[in-house]
């Protein structure tokens, strides 16, 4: 699943101030894009991204999980410092009924970006927190962090969000639960009515029980609290539920059309998806686009044997191993034809939190002054006004305990890193955390190293074979200089209150949101579409008239109609005049709603039987001696309705 966040503002040509475009992947690894080396799986709309821009090969995220990784991607400061970590292994929001989530005091680049008259919209996945003392105060809710629009997930997209064959039927029930309820409690009211005025003869018992079983479908319903399914998978536009559950198949194409409407809505006129929209409008040169990861592919997400989390290349580790690169390293891709070089790879250490100062230094923003800002501005390295990093040190978070420390020195190509707590994978041989799903920051299942381990990147990009007294001469100068430089970073940590675990985050009832009147939380604002294919439409005449005045009717076949290769496809939902046919480039589910008429047009033809037309041409022939006579042929002239029939019919 994508998150997308787009700020644009109407600019001329001229003006400095580009629109951005940042695209954030979820468990994407940096090895399954073609242009960071896979060669089984093609990514061209992305490899072109590497191939008109600047590539980076050594992006690092601030965290191995979504909510952590996400909020240093929003702040420029990592984790710890907002609070997104917690004291034990649970690093990530749980639940949307946990009063948990990113402290309203941290400003966003959205922040910085609206300050200087852009339009903001996130569009995809938040699990950032969303309530905080009863459902709908929406106190978490991403418009209060800089964005004018929102539309996505406001949770994440667990596999008990996924289509589940077994659970349709419970699904289908679901669906209609509340009209069952509300049928029974009229039913009971107007017993209780007619009892009362002595109109109906009805013992209470009946009434009582009717009551009683309204109470026990709220009571189980309730129960249903503990699944996710039900409490936590919705979608979301503004503040309204659109969807409960989310129909997580269809979400992905939804939220792209919900992008491309925001870019619509903010100044542009679009058509295609959003690249393809960016560049069609001419804007190509004006826009800066940026695509990355929240973190490395899930090793331990399998179907059997097969891999289904993400590959992250020969990097050890993956999603939840916070100091291993497989879990921290991710694509790079930053675009700006005319801005920024084409084809340039930079092989410098940047973070996911030097866009917040990145985009400030692009729009005029100015980076918020009482706080430690982590992130550093890009712009001189990707553009090559400078060939190092500002990153000399990047420090690498397991929640609130630090794994592991890299050091880029600025007089030598090394890359050093040194882990101070790595994770143990099981079972033993394996490559992942496949008993516990995901890798853990602390306890049993970690392996604490005095003296640490050491690696240099440049040469063990892998993390294979850790380098020793023995086989690195630099080995005692490297340790203690990393270990100053953790000792001087952790004096800028100020303590505050963990925002996450440790343990199950707790659920109330009263935050979970419901889309309905609760707990019969259900709707589904997103299947509305009336979808309408044209396969032969007749030519209105005159040319400019709506109907058929030459012929009185239209027509069928002939000259007089236009057969549409492709077909001509409305919404009636959205487009109920039928005035504009949608097209591949402005409706994503164009070819899905294409293929699935069209298929349903073989089906109906398979069941039409071929009889004799009673209708022309040819059959509409005129016999003589077929025609009805009153009177003697051909003489039929007659009227027994006439004015004395009349007179009786009036009496």
């Amino acid at each position: 699943m994508w998150l997308l966040l787009t700020v644009g503002q109407s600019q001329r040509a001229d003006d400095d101030k580009p629109n951005i475009v940042l695209i954030m992947a979820d468990d994407l690894g940096i090895g399954d894009l073609g242009c960071y080396g896979n060669d089984t799986i093609r990514t061209p709309n992305i490899d072109s991204l590497a191939r008109e821009g600047v590539q980076l090969t050594q992006n690092i995220a601030a965290a191995s999980l979504c909510t952590p990784s996400r909020s240093a991607f929003l702040t420029g400061r990592y984790p710890i410092r907002s609070g997104m970590v917690s004291d034990g292994n649970d690093r990530v929001i749980l639940s949307l009924g946990a009063p948990v989530g990113l402290p309203r005091n941290e400003t966003t680049f959205a922040h910085l970006v609206k300050e200087q008259g852009y339009s903001t919209a996130i569009i995809g996945k938040w699990h950032q927190g969303l309530n905080c003392n009863f459902r709908n105060d929406y106190c978490r809710h991403p418009s209060h962090y800089g964005f004018d629009y929102f539309y996505g997930m406001p949770y994440s997209l667990y596999d008990t969000c996924w289509p589940d064959p077994s659970r349709d039927a419970e699904l289908a029930i679901s669906g209609r639960l509340w009209i069952c309820v509300q049928l029974v409690a009229m039913a009971a009211l107007t017993l209780a009515l007619g009892k009362l005025r002595r109109v109906l003869c009805v013992p209470w018992a009946l009434i009582l029980s009717l009551v009683l079983f309204i109470l026990l479908l709220g009571h189980f319903w309730l129960d249903s609290y503990q699944s996710t399914l039900y409490w936590n998978c919705l979608l979301m536009r503004e503040q309204e539920i659109t969807e409960q559950p989310m129909k997580a198949e269809r979400a992905g194409s939804i939220m792209v059309k919900e992008a491309i409407s925001f870019l619509e809505r903010s100044f542009f006129i679009v058509s295609g998806k959003l690249l393809a929209a960016i560049d069609d409008l001419g804007l190509r040169n004006h826009t800066l686009v940026y695509f990355t990861s929240d973190h490395g592919g899930h090793l331990e997400a399998r179907l059997g044997h097969a891999q289904l989390g993400g590959y992250n290349g020969i990097f050890k580790g993956g999603k939840g191993t916070a100091g291993w690169e497989g879990g921290i390293r991710v694509p790079g891709l930053f675009r700006w034809p005319g801005k920024l070089p084409a084809g340039n790879v930079i092989d410098e250490p940047t973070s996911l939190m030097d866009i917040l100062p990145t985009v400030a230094a692009l729009t005029g923003g100015i980076v918020p002054q009482d706080r430690v800002i982590d992130g550093r501005n890009l712009m001189p390295l990707l553009q090559g006004q400078v060939q190092r990093s500002e990153h000399e040190f990047l420090f690498h978070y397991c929640s609130r305990f630090l794994h592991a420390a890299r050091w880029r020195p600025k007089d030598s190509d090394a890359m050093w890193k040194v882990h101070y707590v790595t994770p143990i994978f099981q079972p033993p041989g394996a490559q992942a955390c496949y008993e516990t799903t995901y890798c853990q920051c602390i306890g049993d299942n970690v392996t604490y190293h005095d003296p640490p381990l050491l690696f240099d990147l440049s040469q063990d990009p892998s993390e294979s074979t850790p380098l020793t007294k023995d086989t690195e001469p630099l080995y005692d100068l490297v340790i203690h200089t990393v270990a100053d430089a953790v000792k001087e970073h952790r004096k800028t940590i100020t303590q505050v209150q963990p925002q996450l675990g440790p343990g199950p985050e707790p659920q109330f009832v009263w935050l979970m949101s419901c889309c309905g009147v609760f707990p019969f939380c259900f709707c589904d604002k997103e299947g509305d579409a009336m979808w309408k294919v044209h396969y032969v439409t007749p030519i209105f005449q005159p040319p400019g008239a709506q109907a058929c005045y030459e012929t009185t009717y239209c027509q069928c076949i002939g000259d007089n109609v236009t057969y549409h290769d492709p077909p001509l496809l409305f919404d009636l939902s959205q487009d109920p005049s039928e005035s504009t046919p949608l097209t591949k480039d402005t409706e994503p589910l164009y070819d899905l709603v294409i293929h699935t008429v069209a298929d349903a047009v073989k089906e109906h033809r398979k069941t039409i039987t071929q009889v004799q037309p009673q209708l022309g041409p040819d059959r509409n022939r005129q016999f003589v001696w077929l025609m009805s006579c009153c009177g003697v042929f051909p003489f039929c002239f007659c009227d027994k309705e006439g004015e004395g029939s009349t007179r009786q019919a009036a009496i």
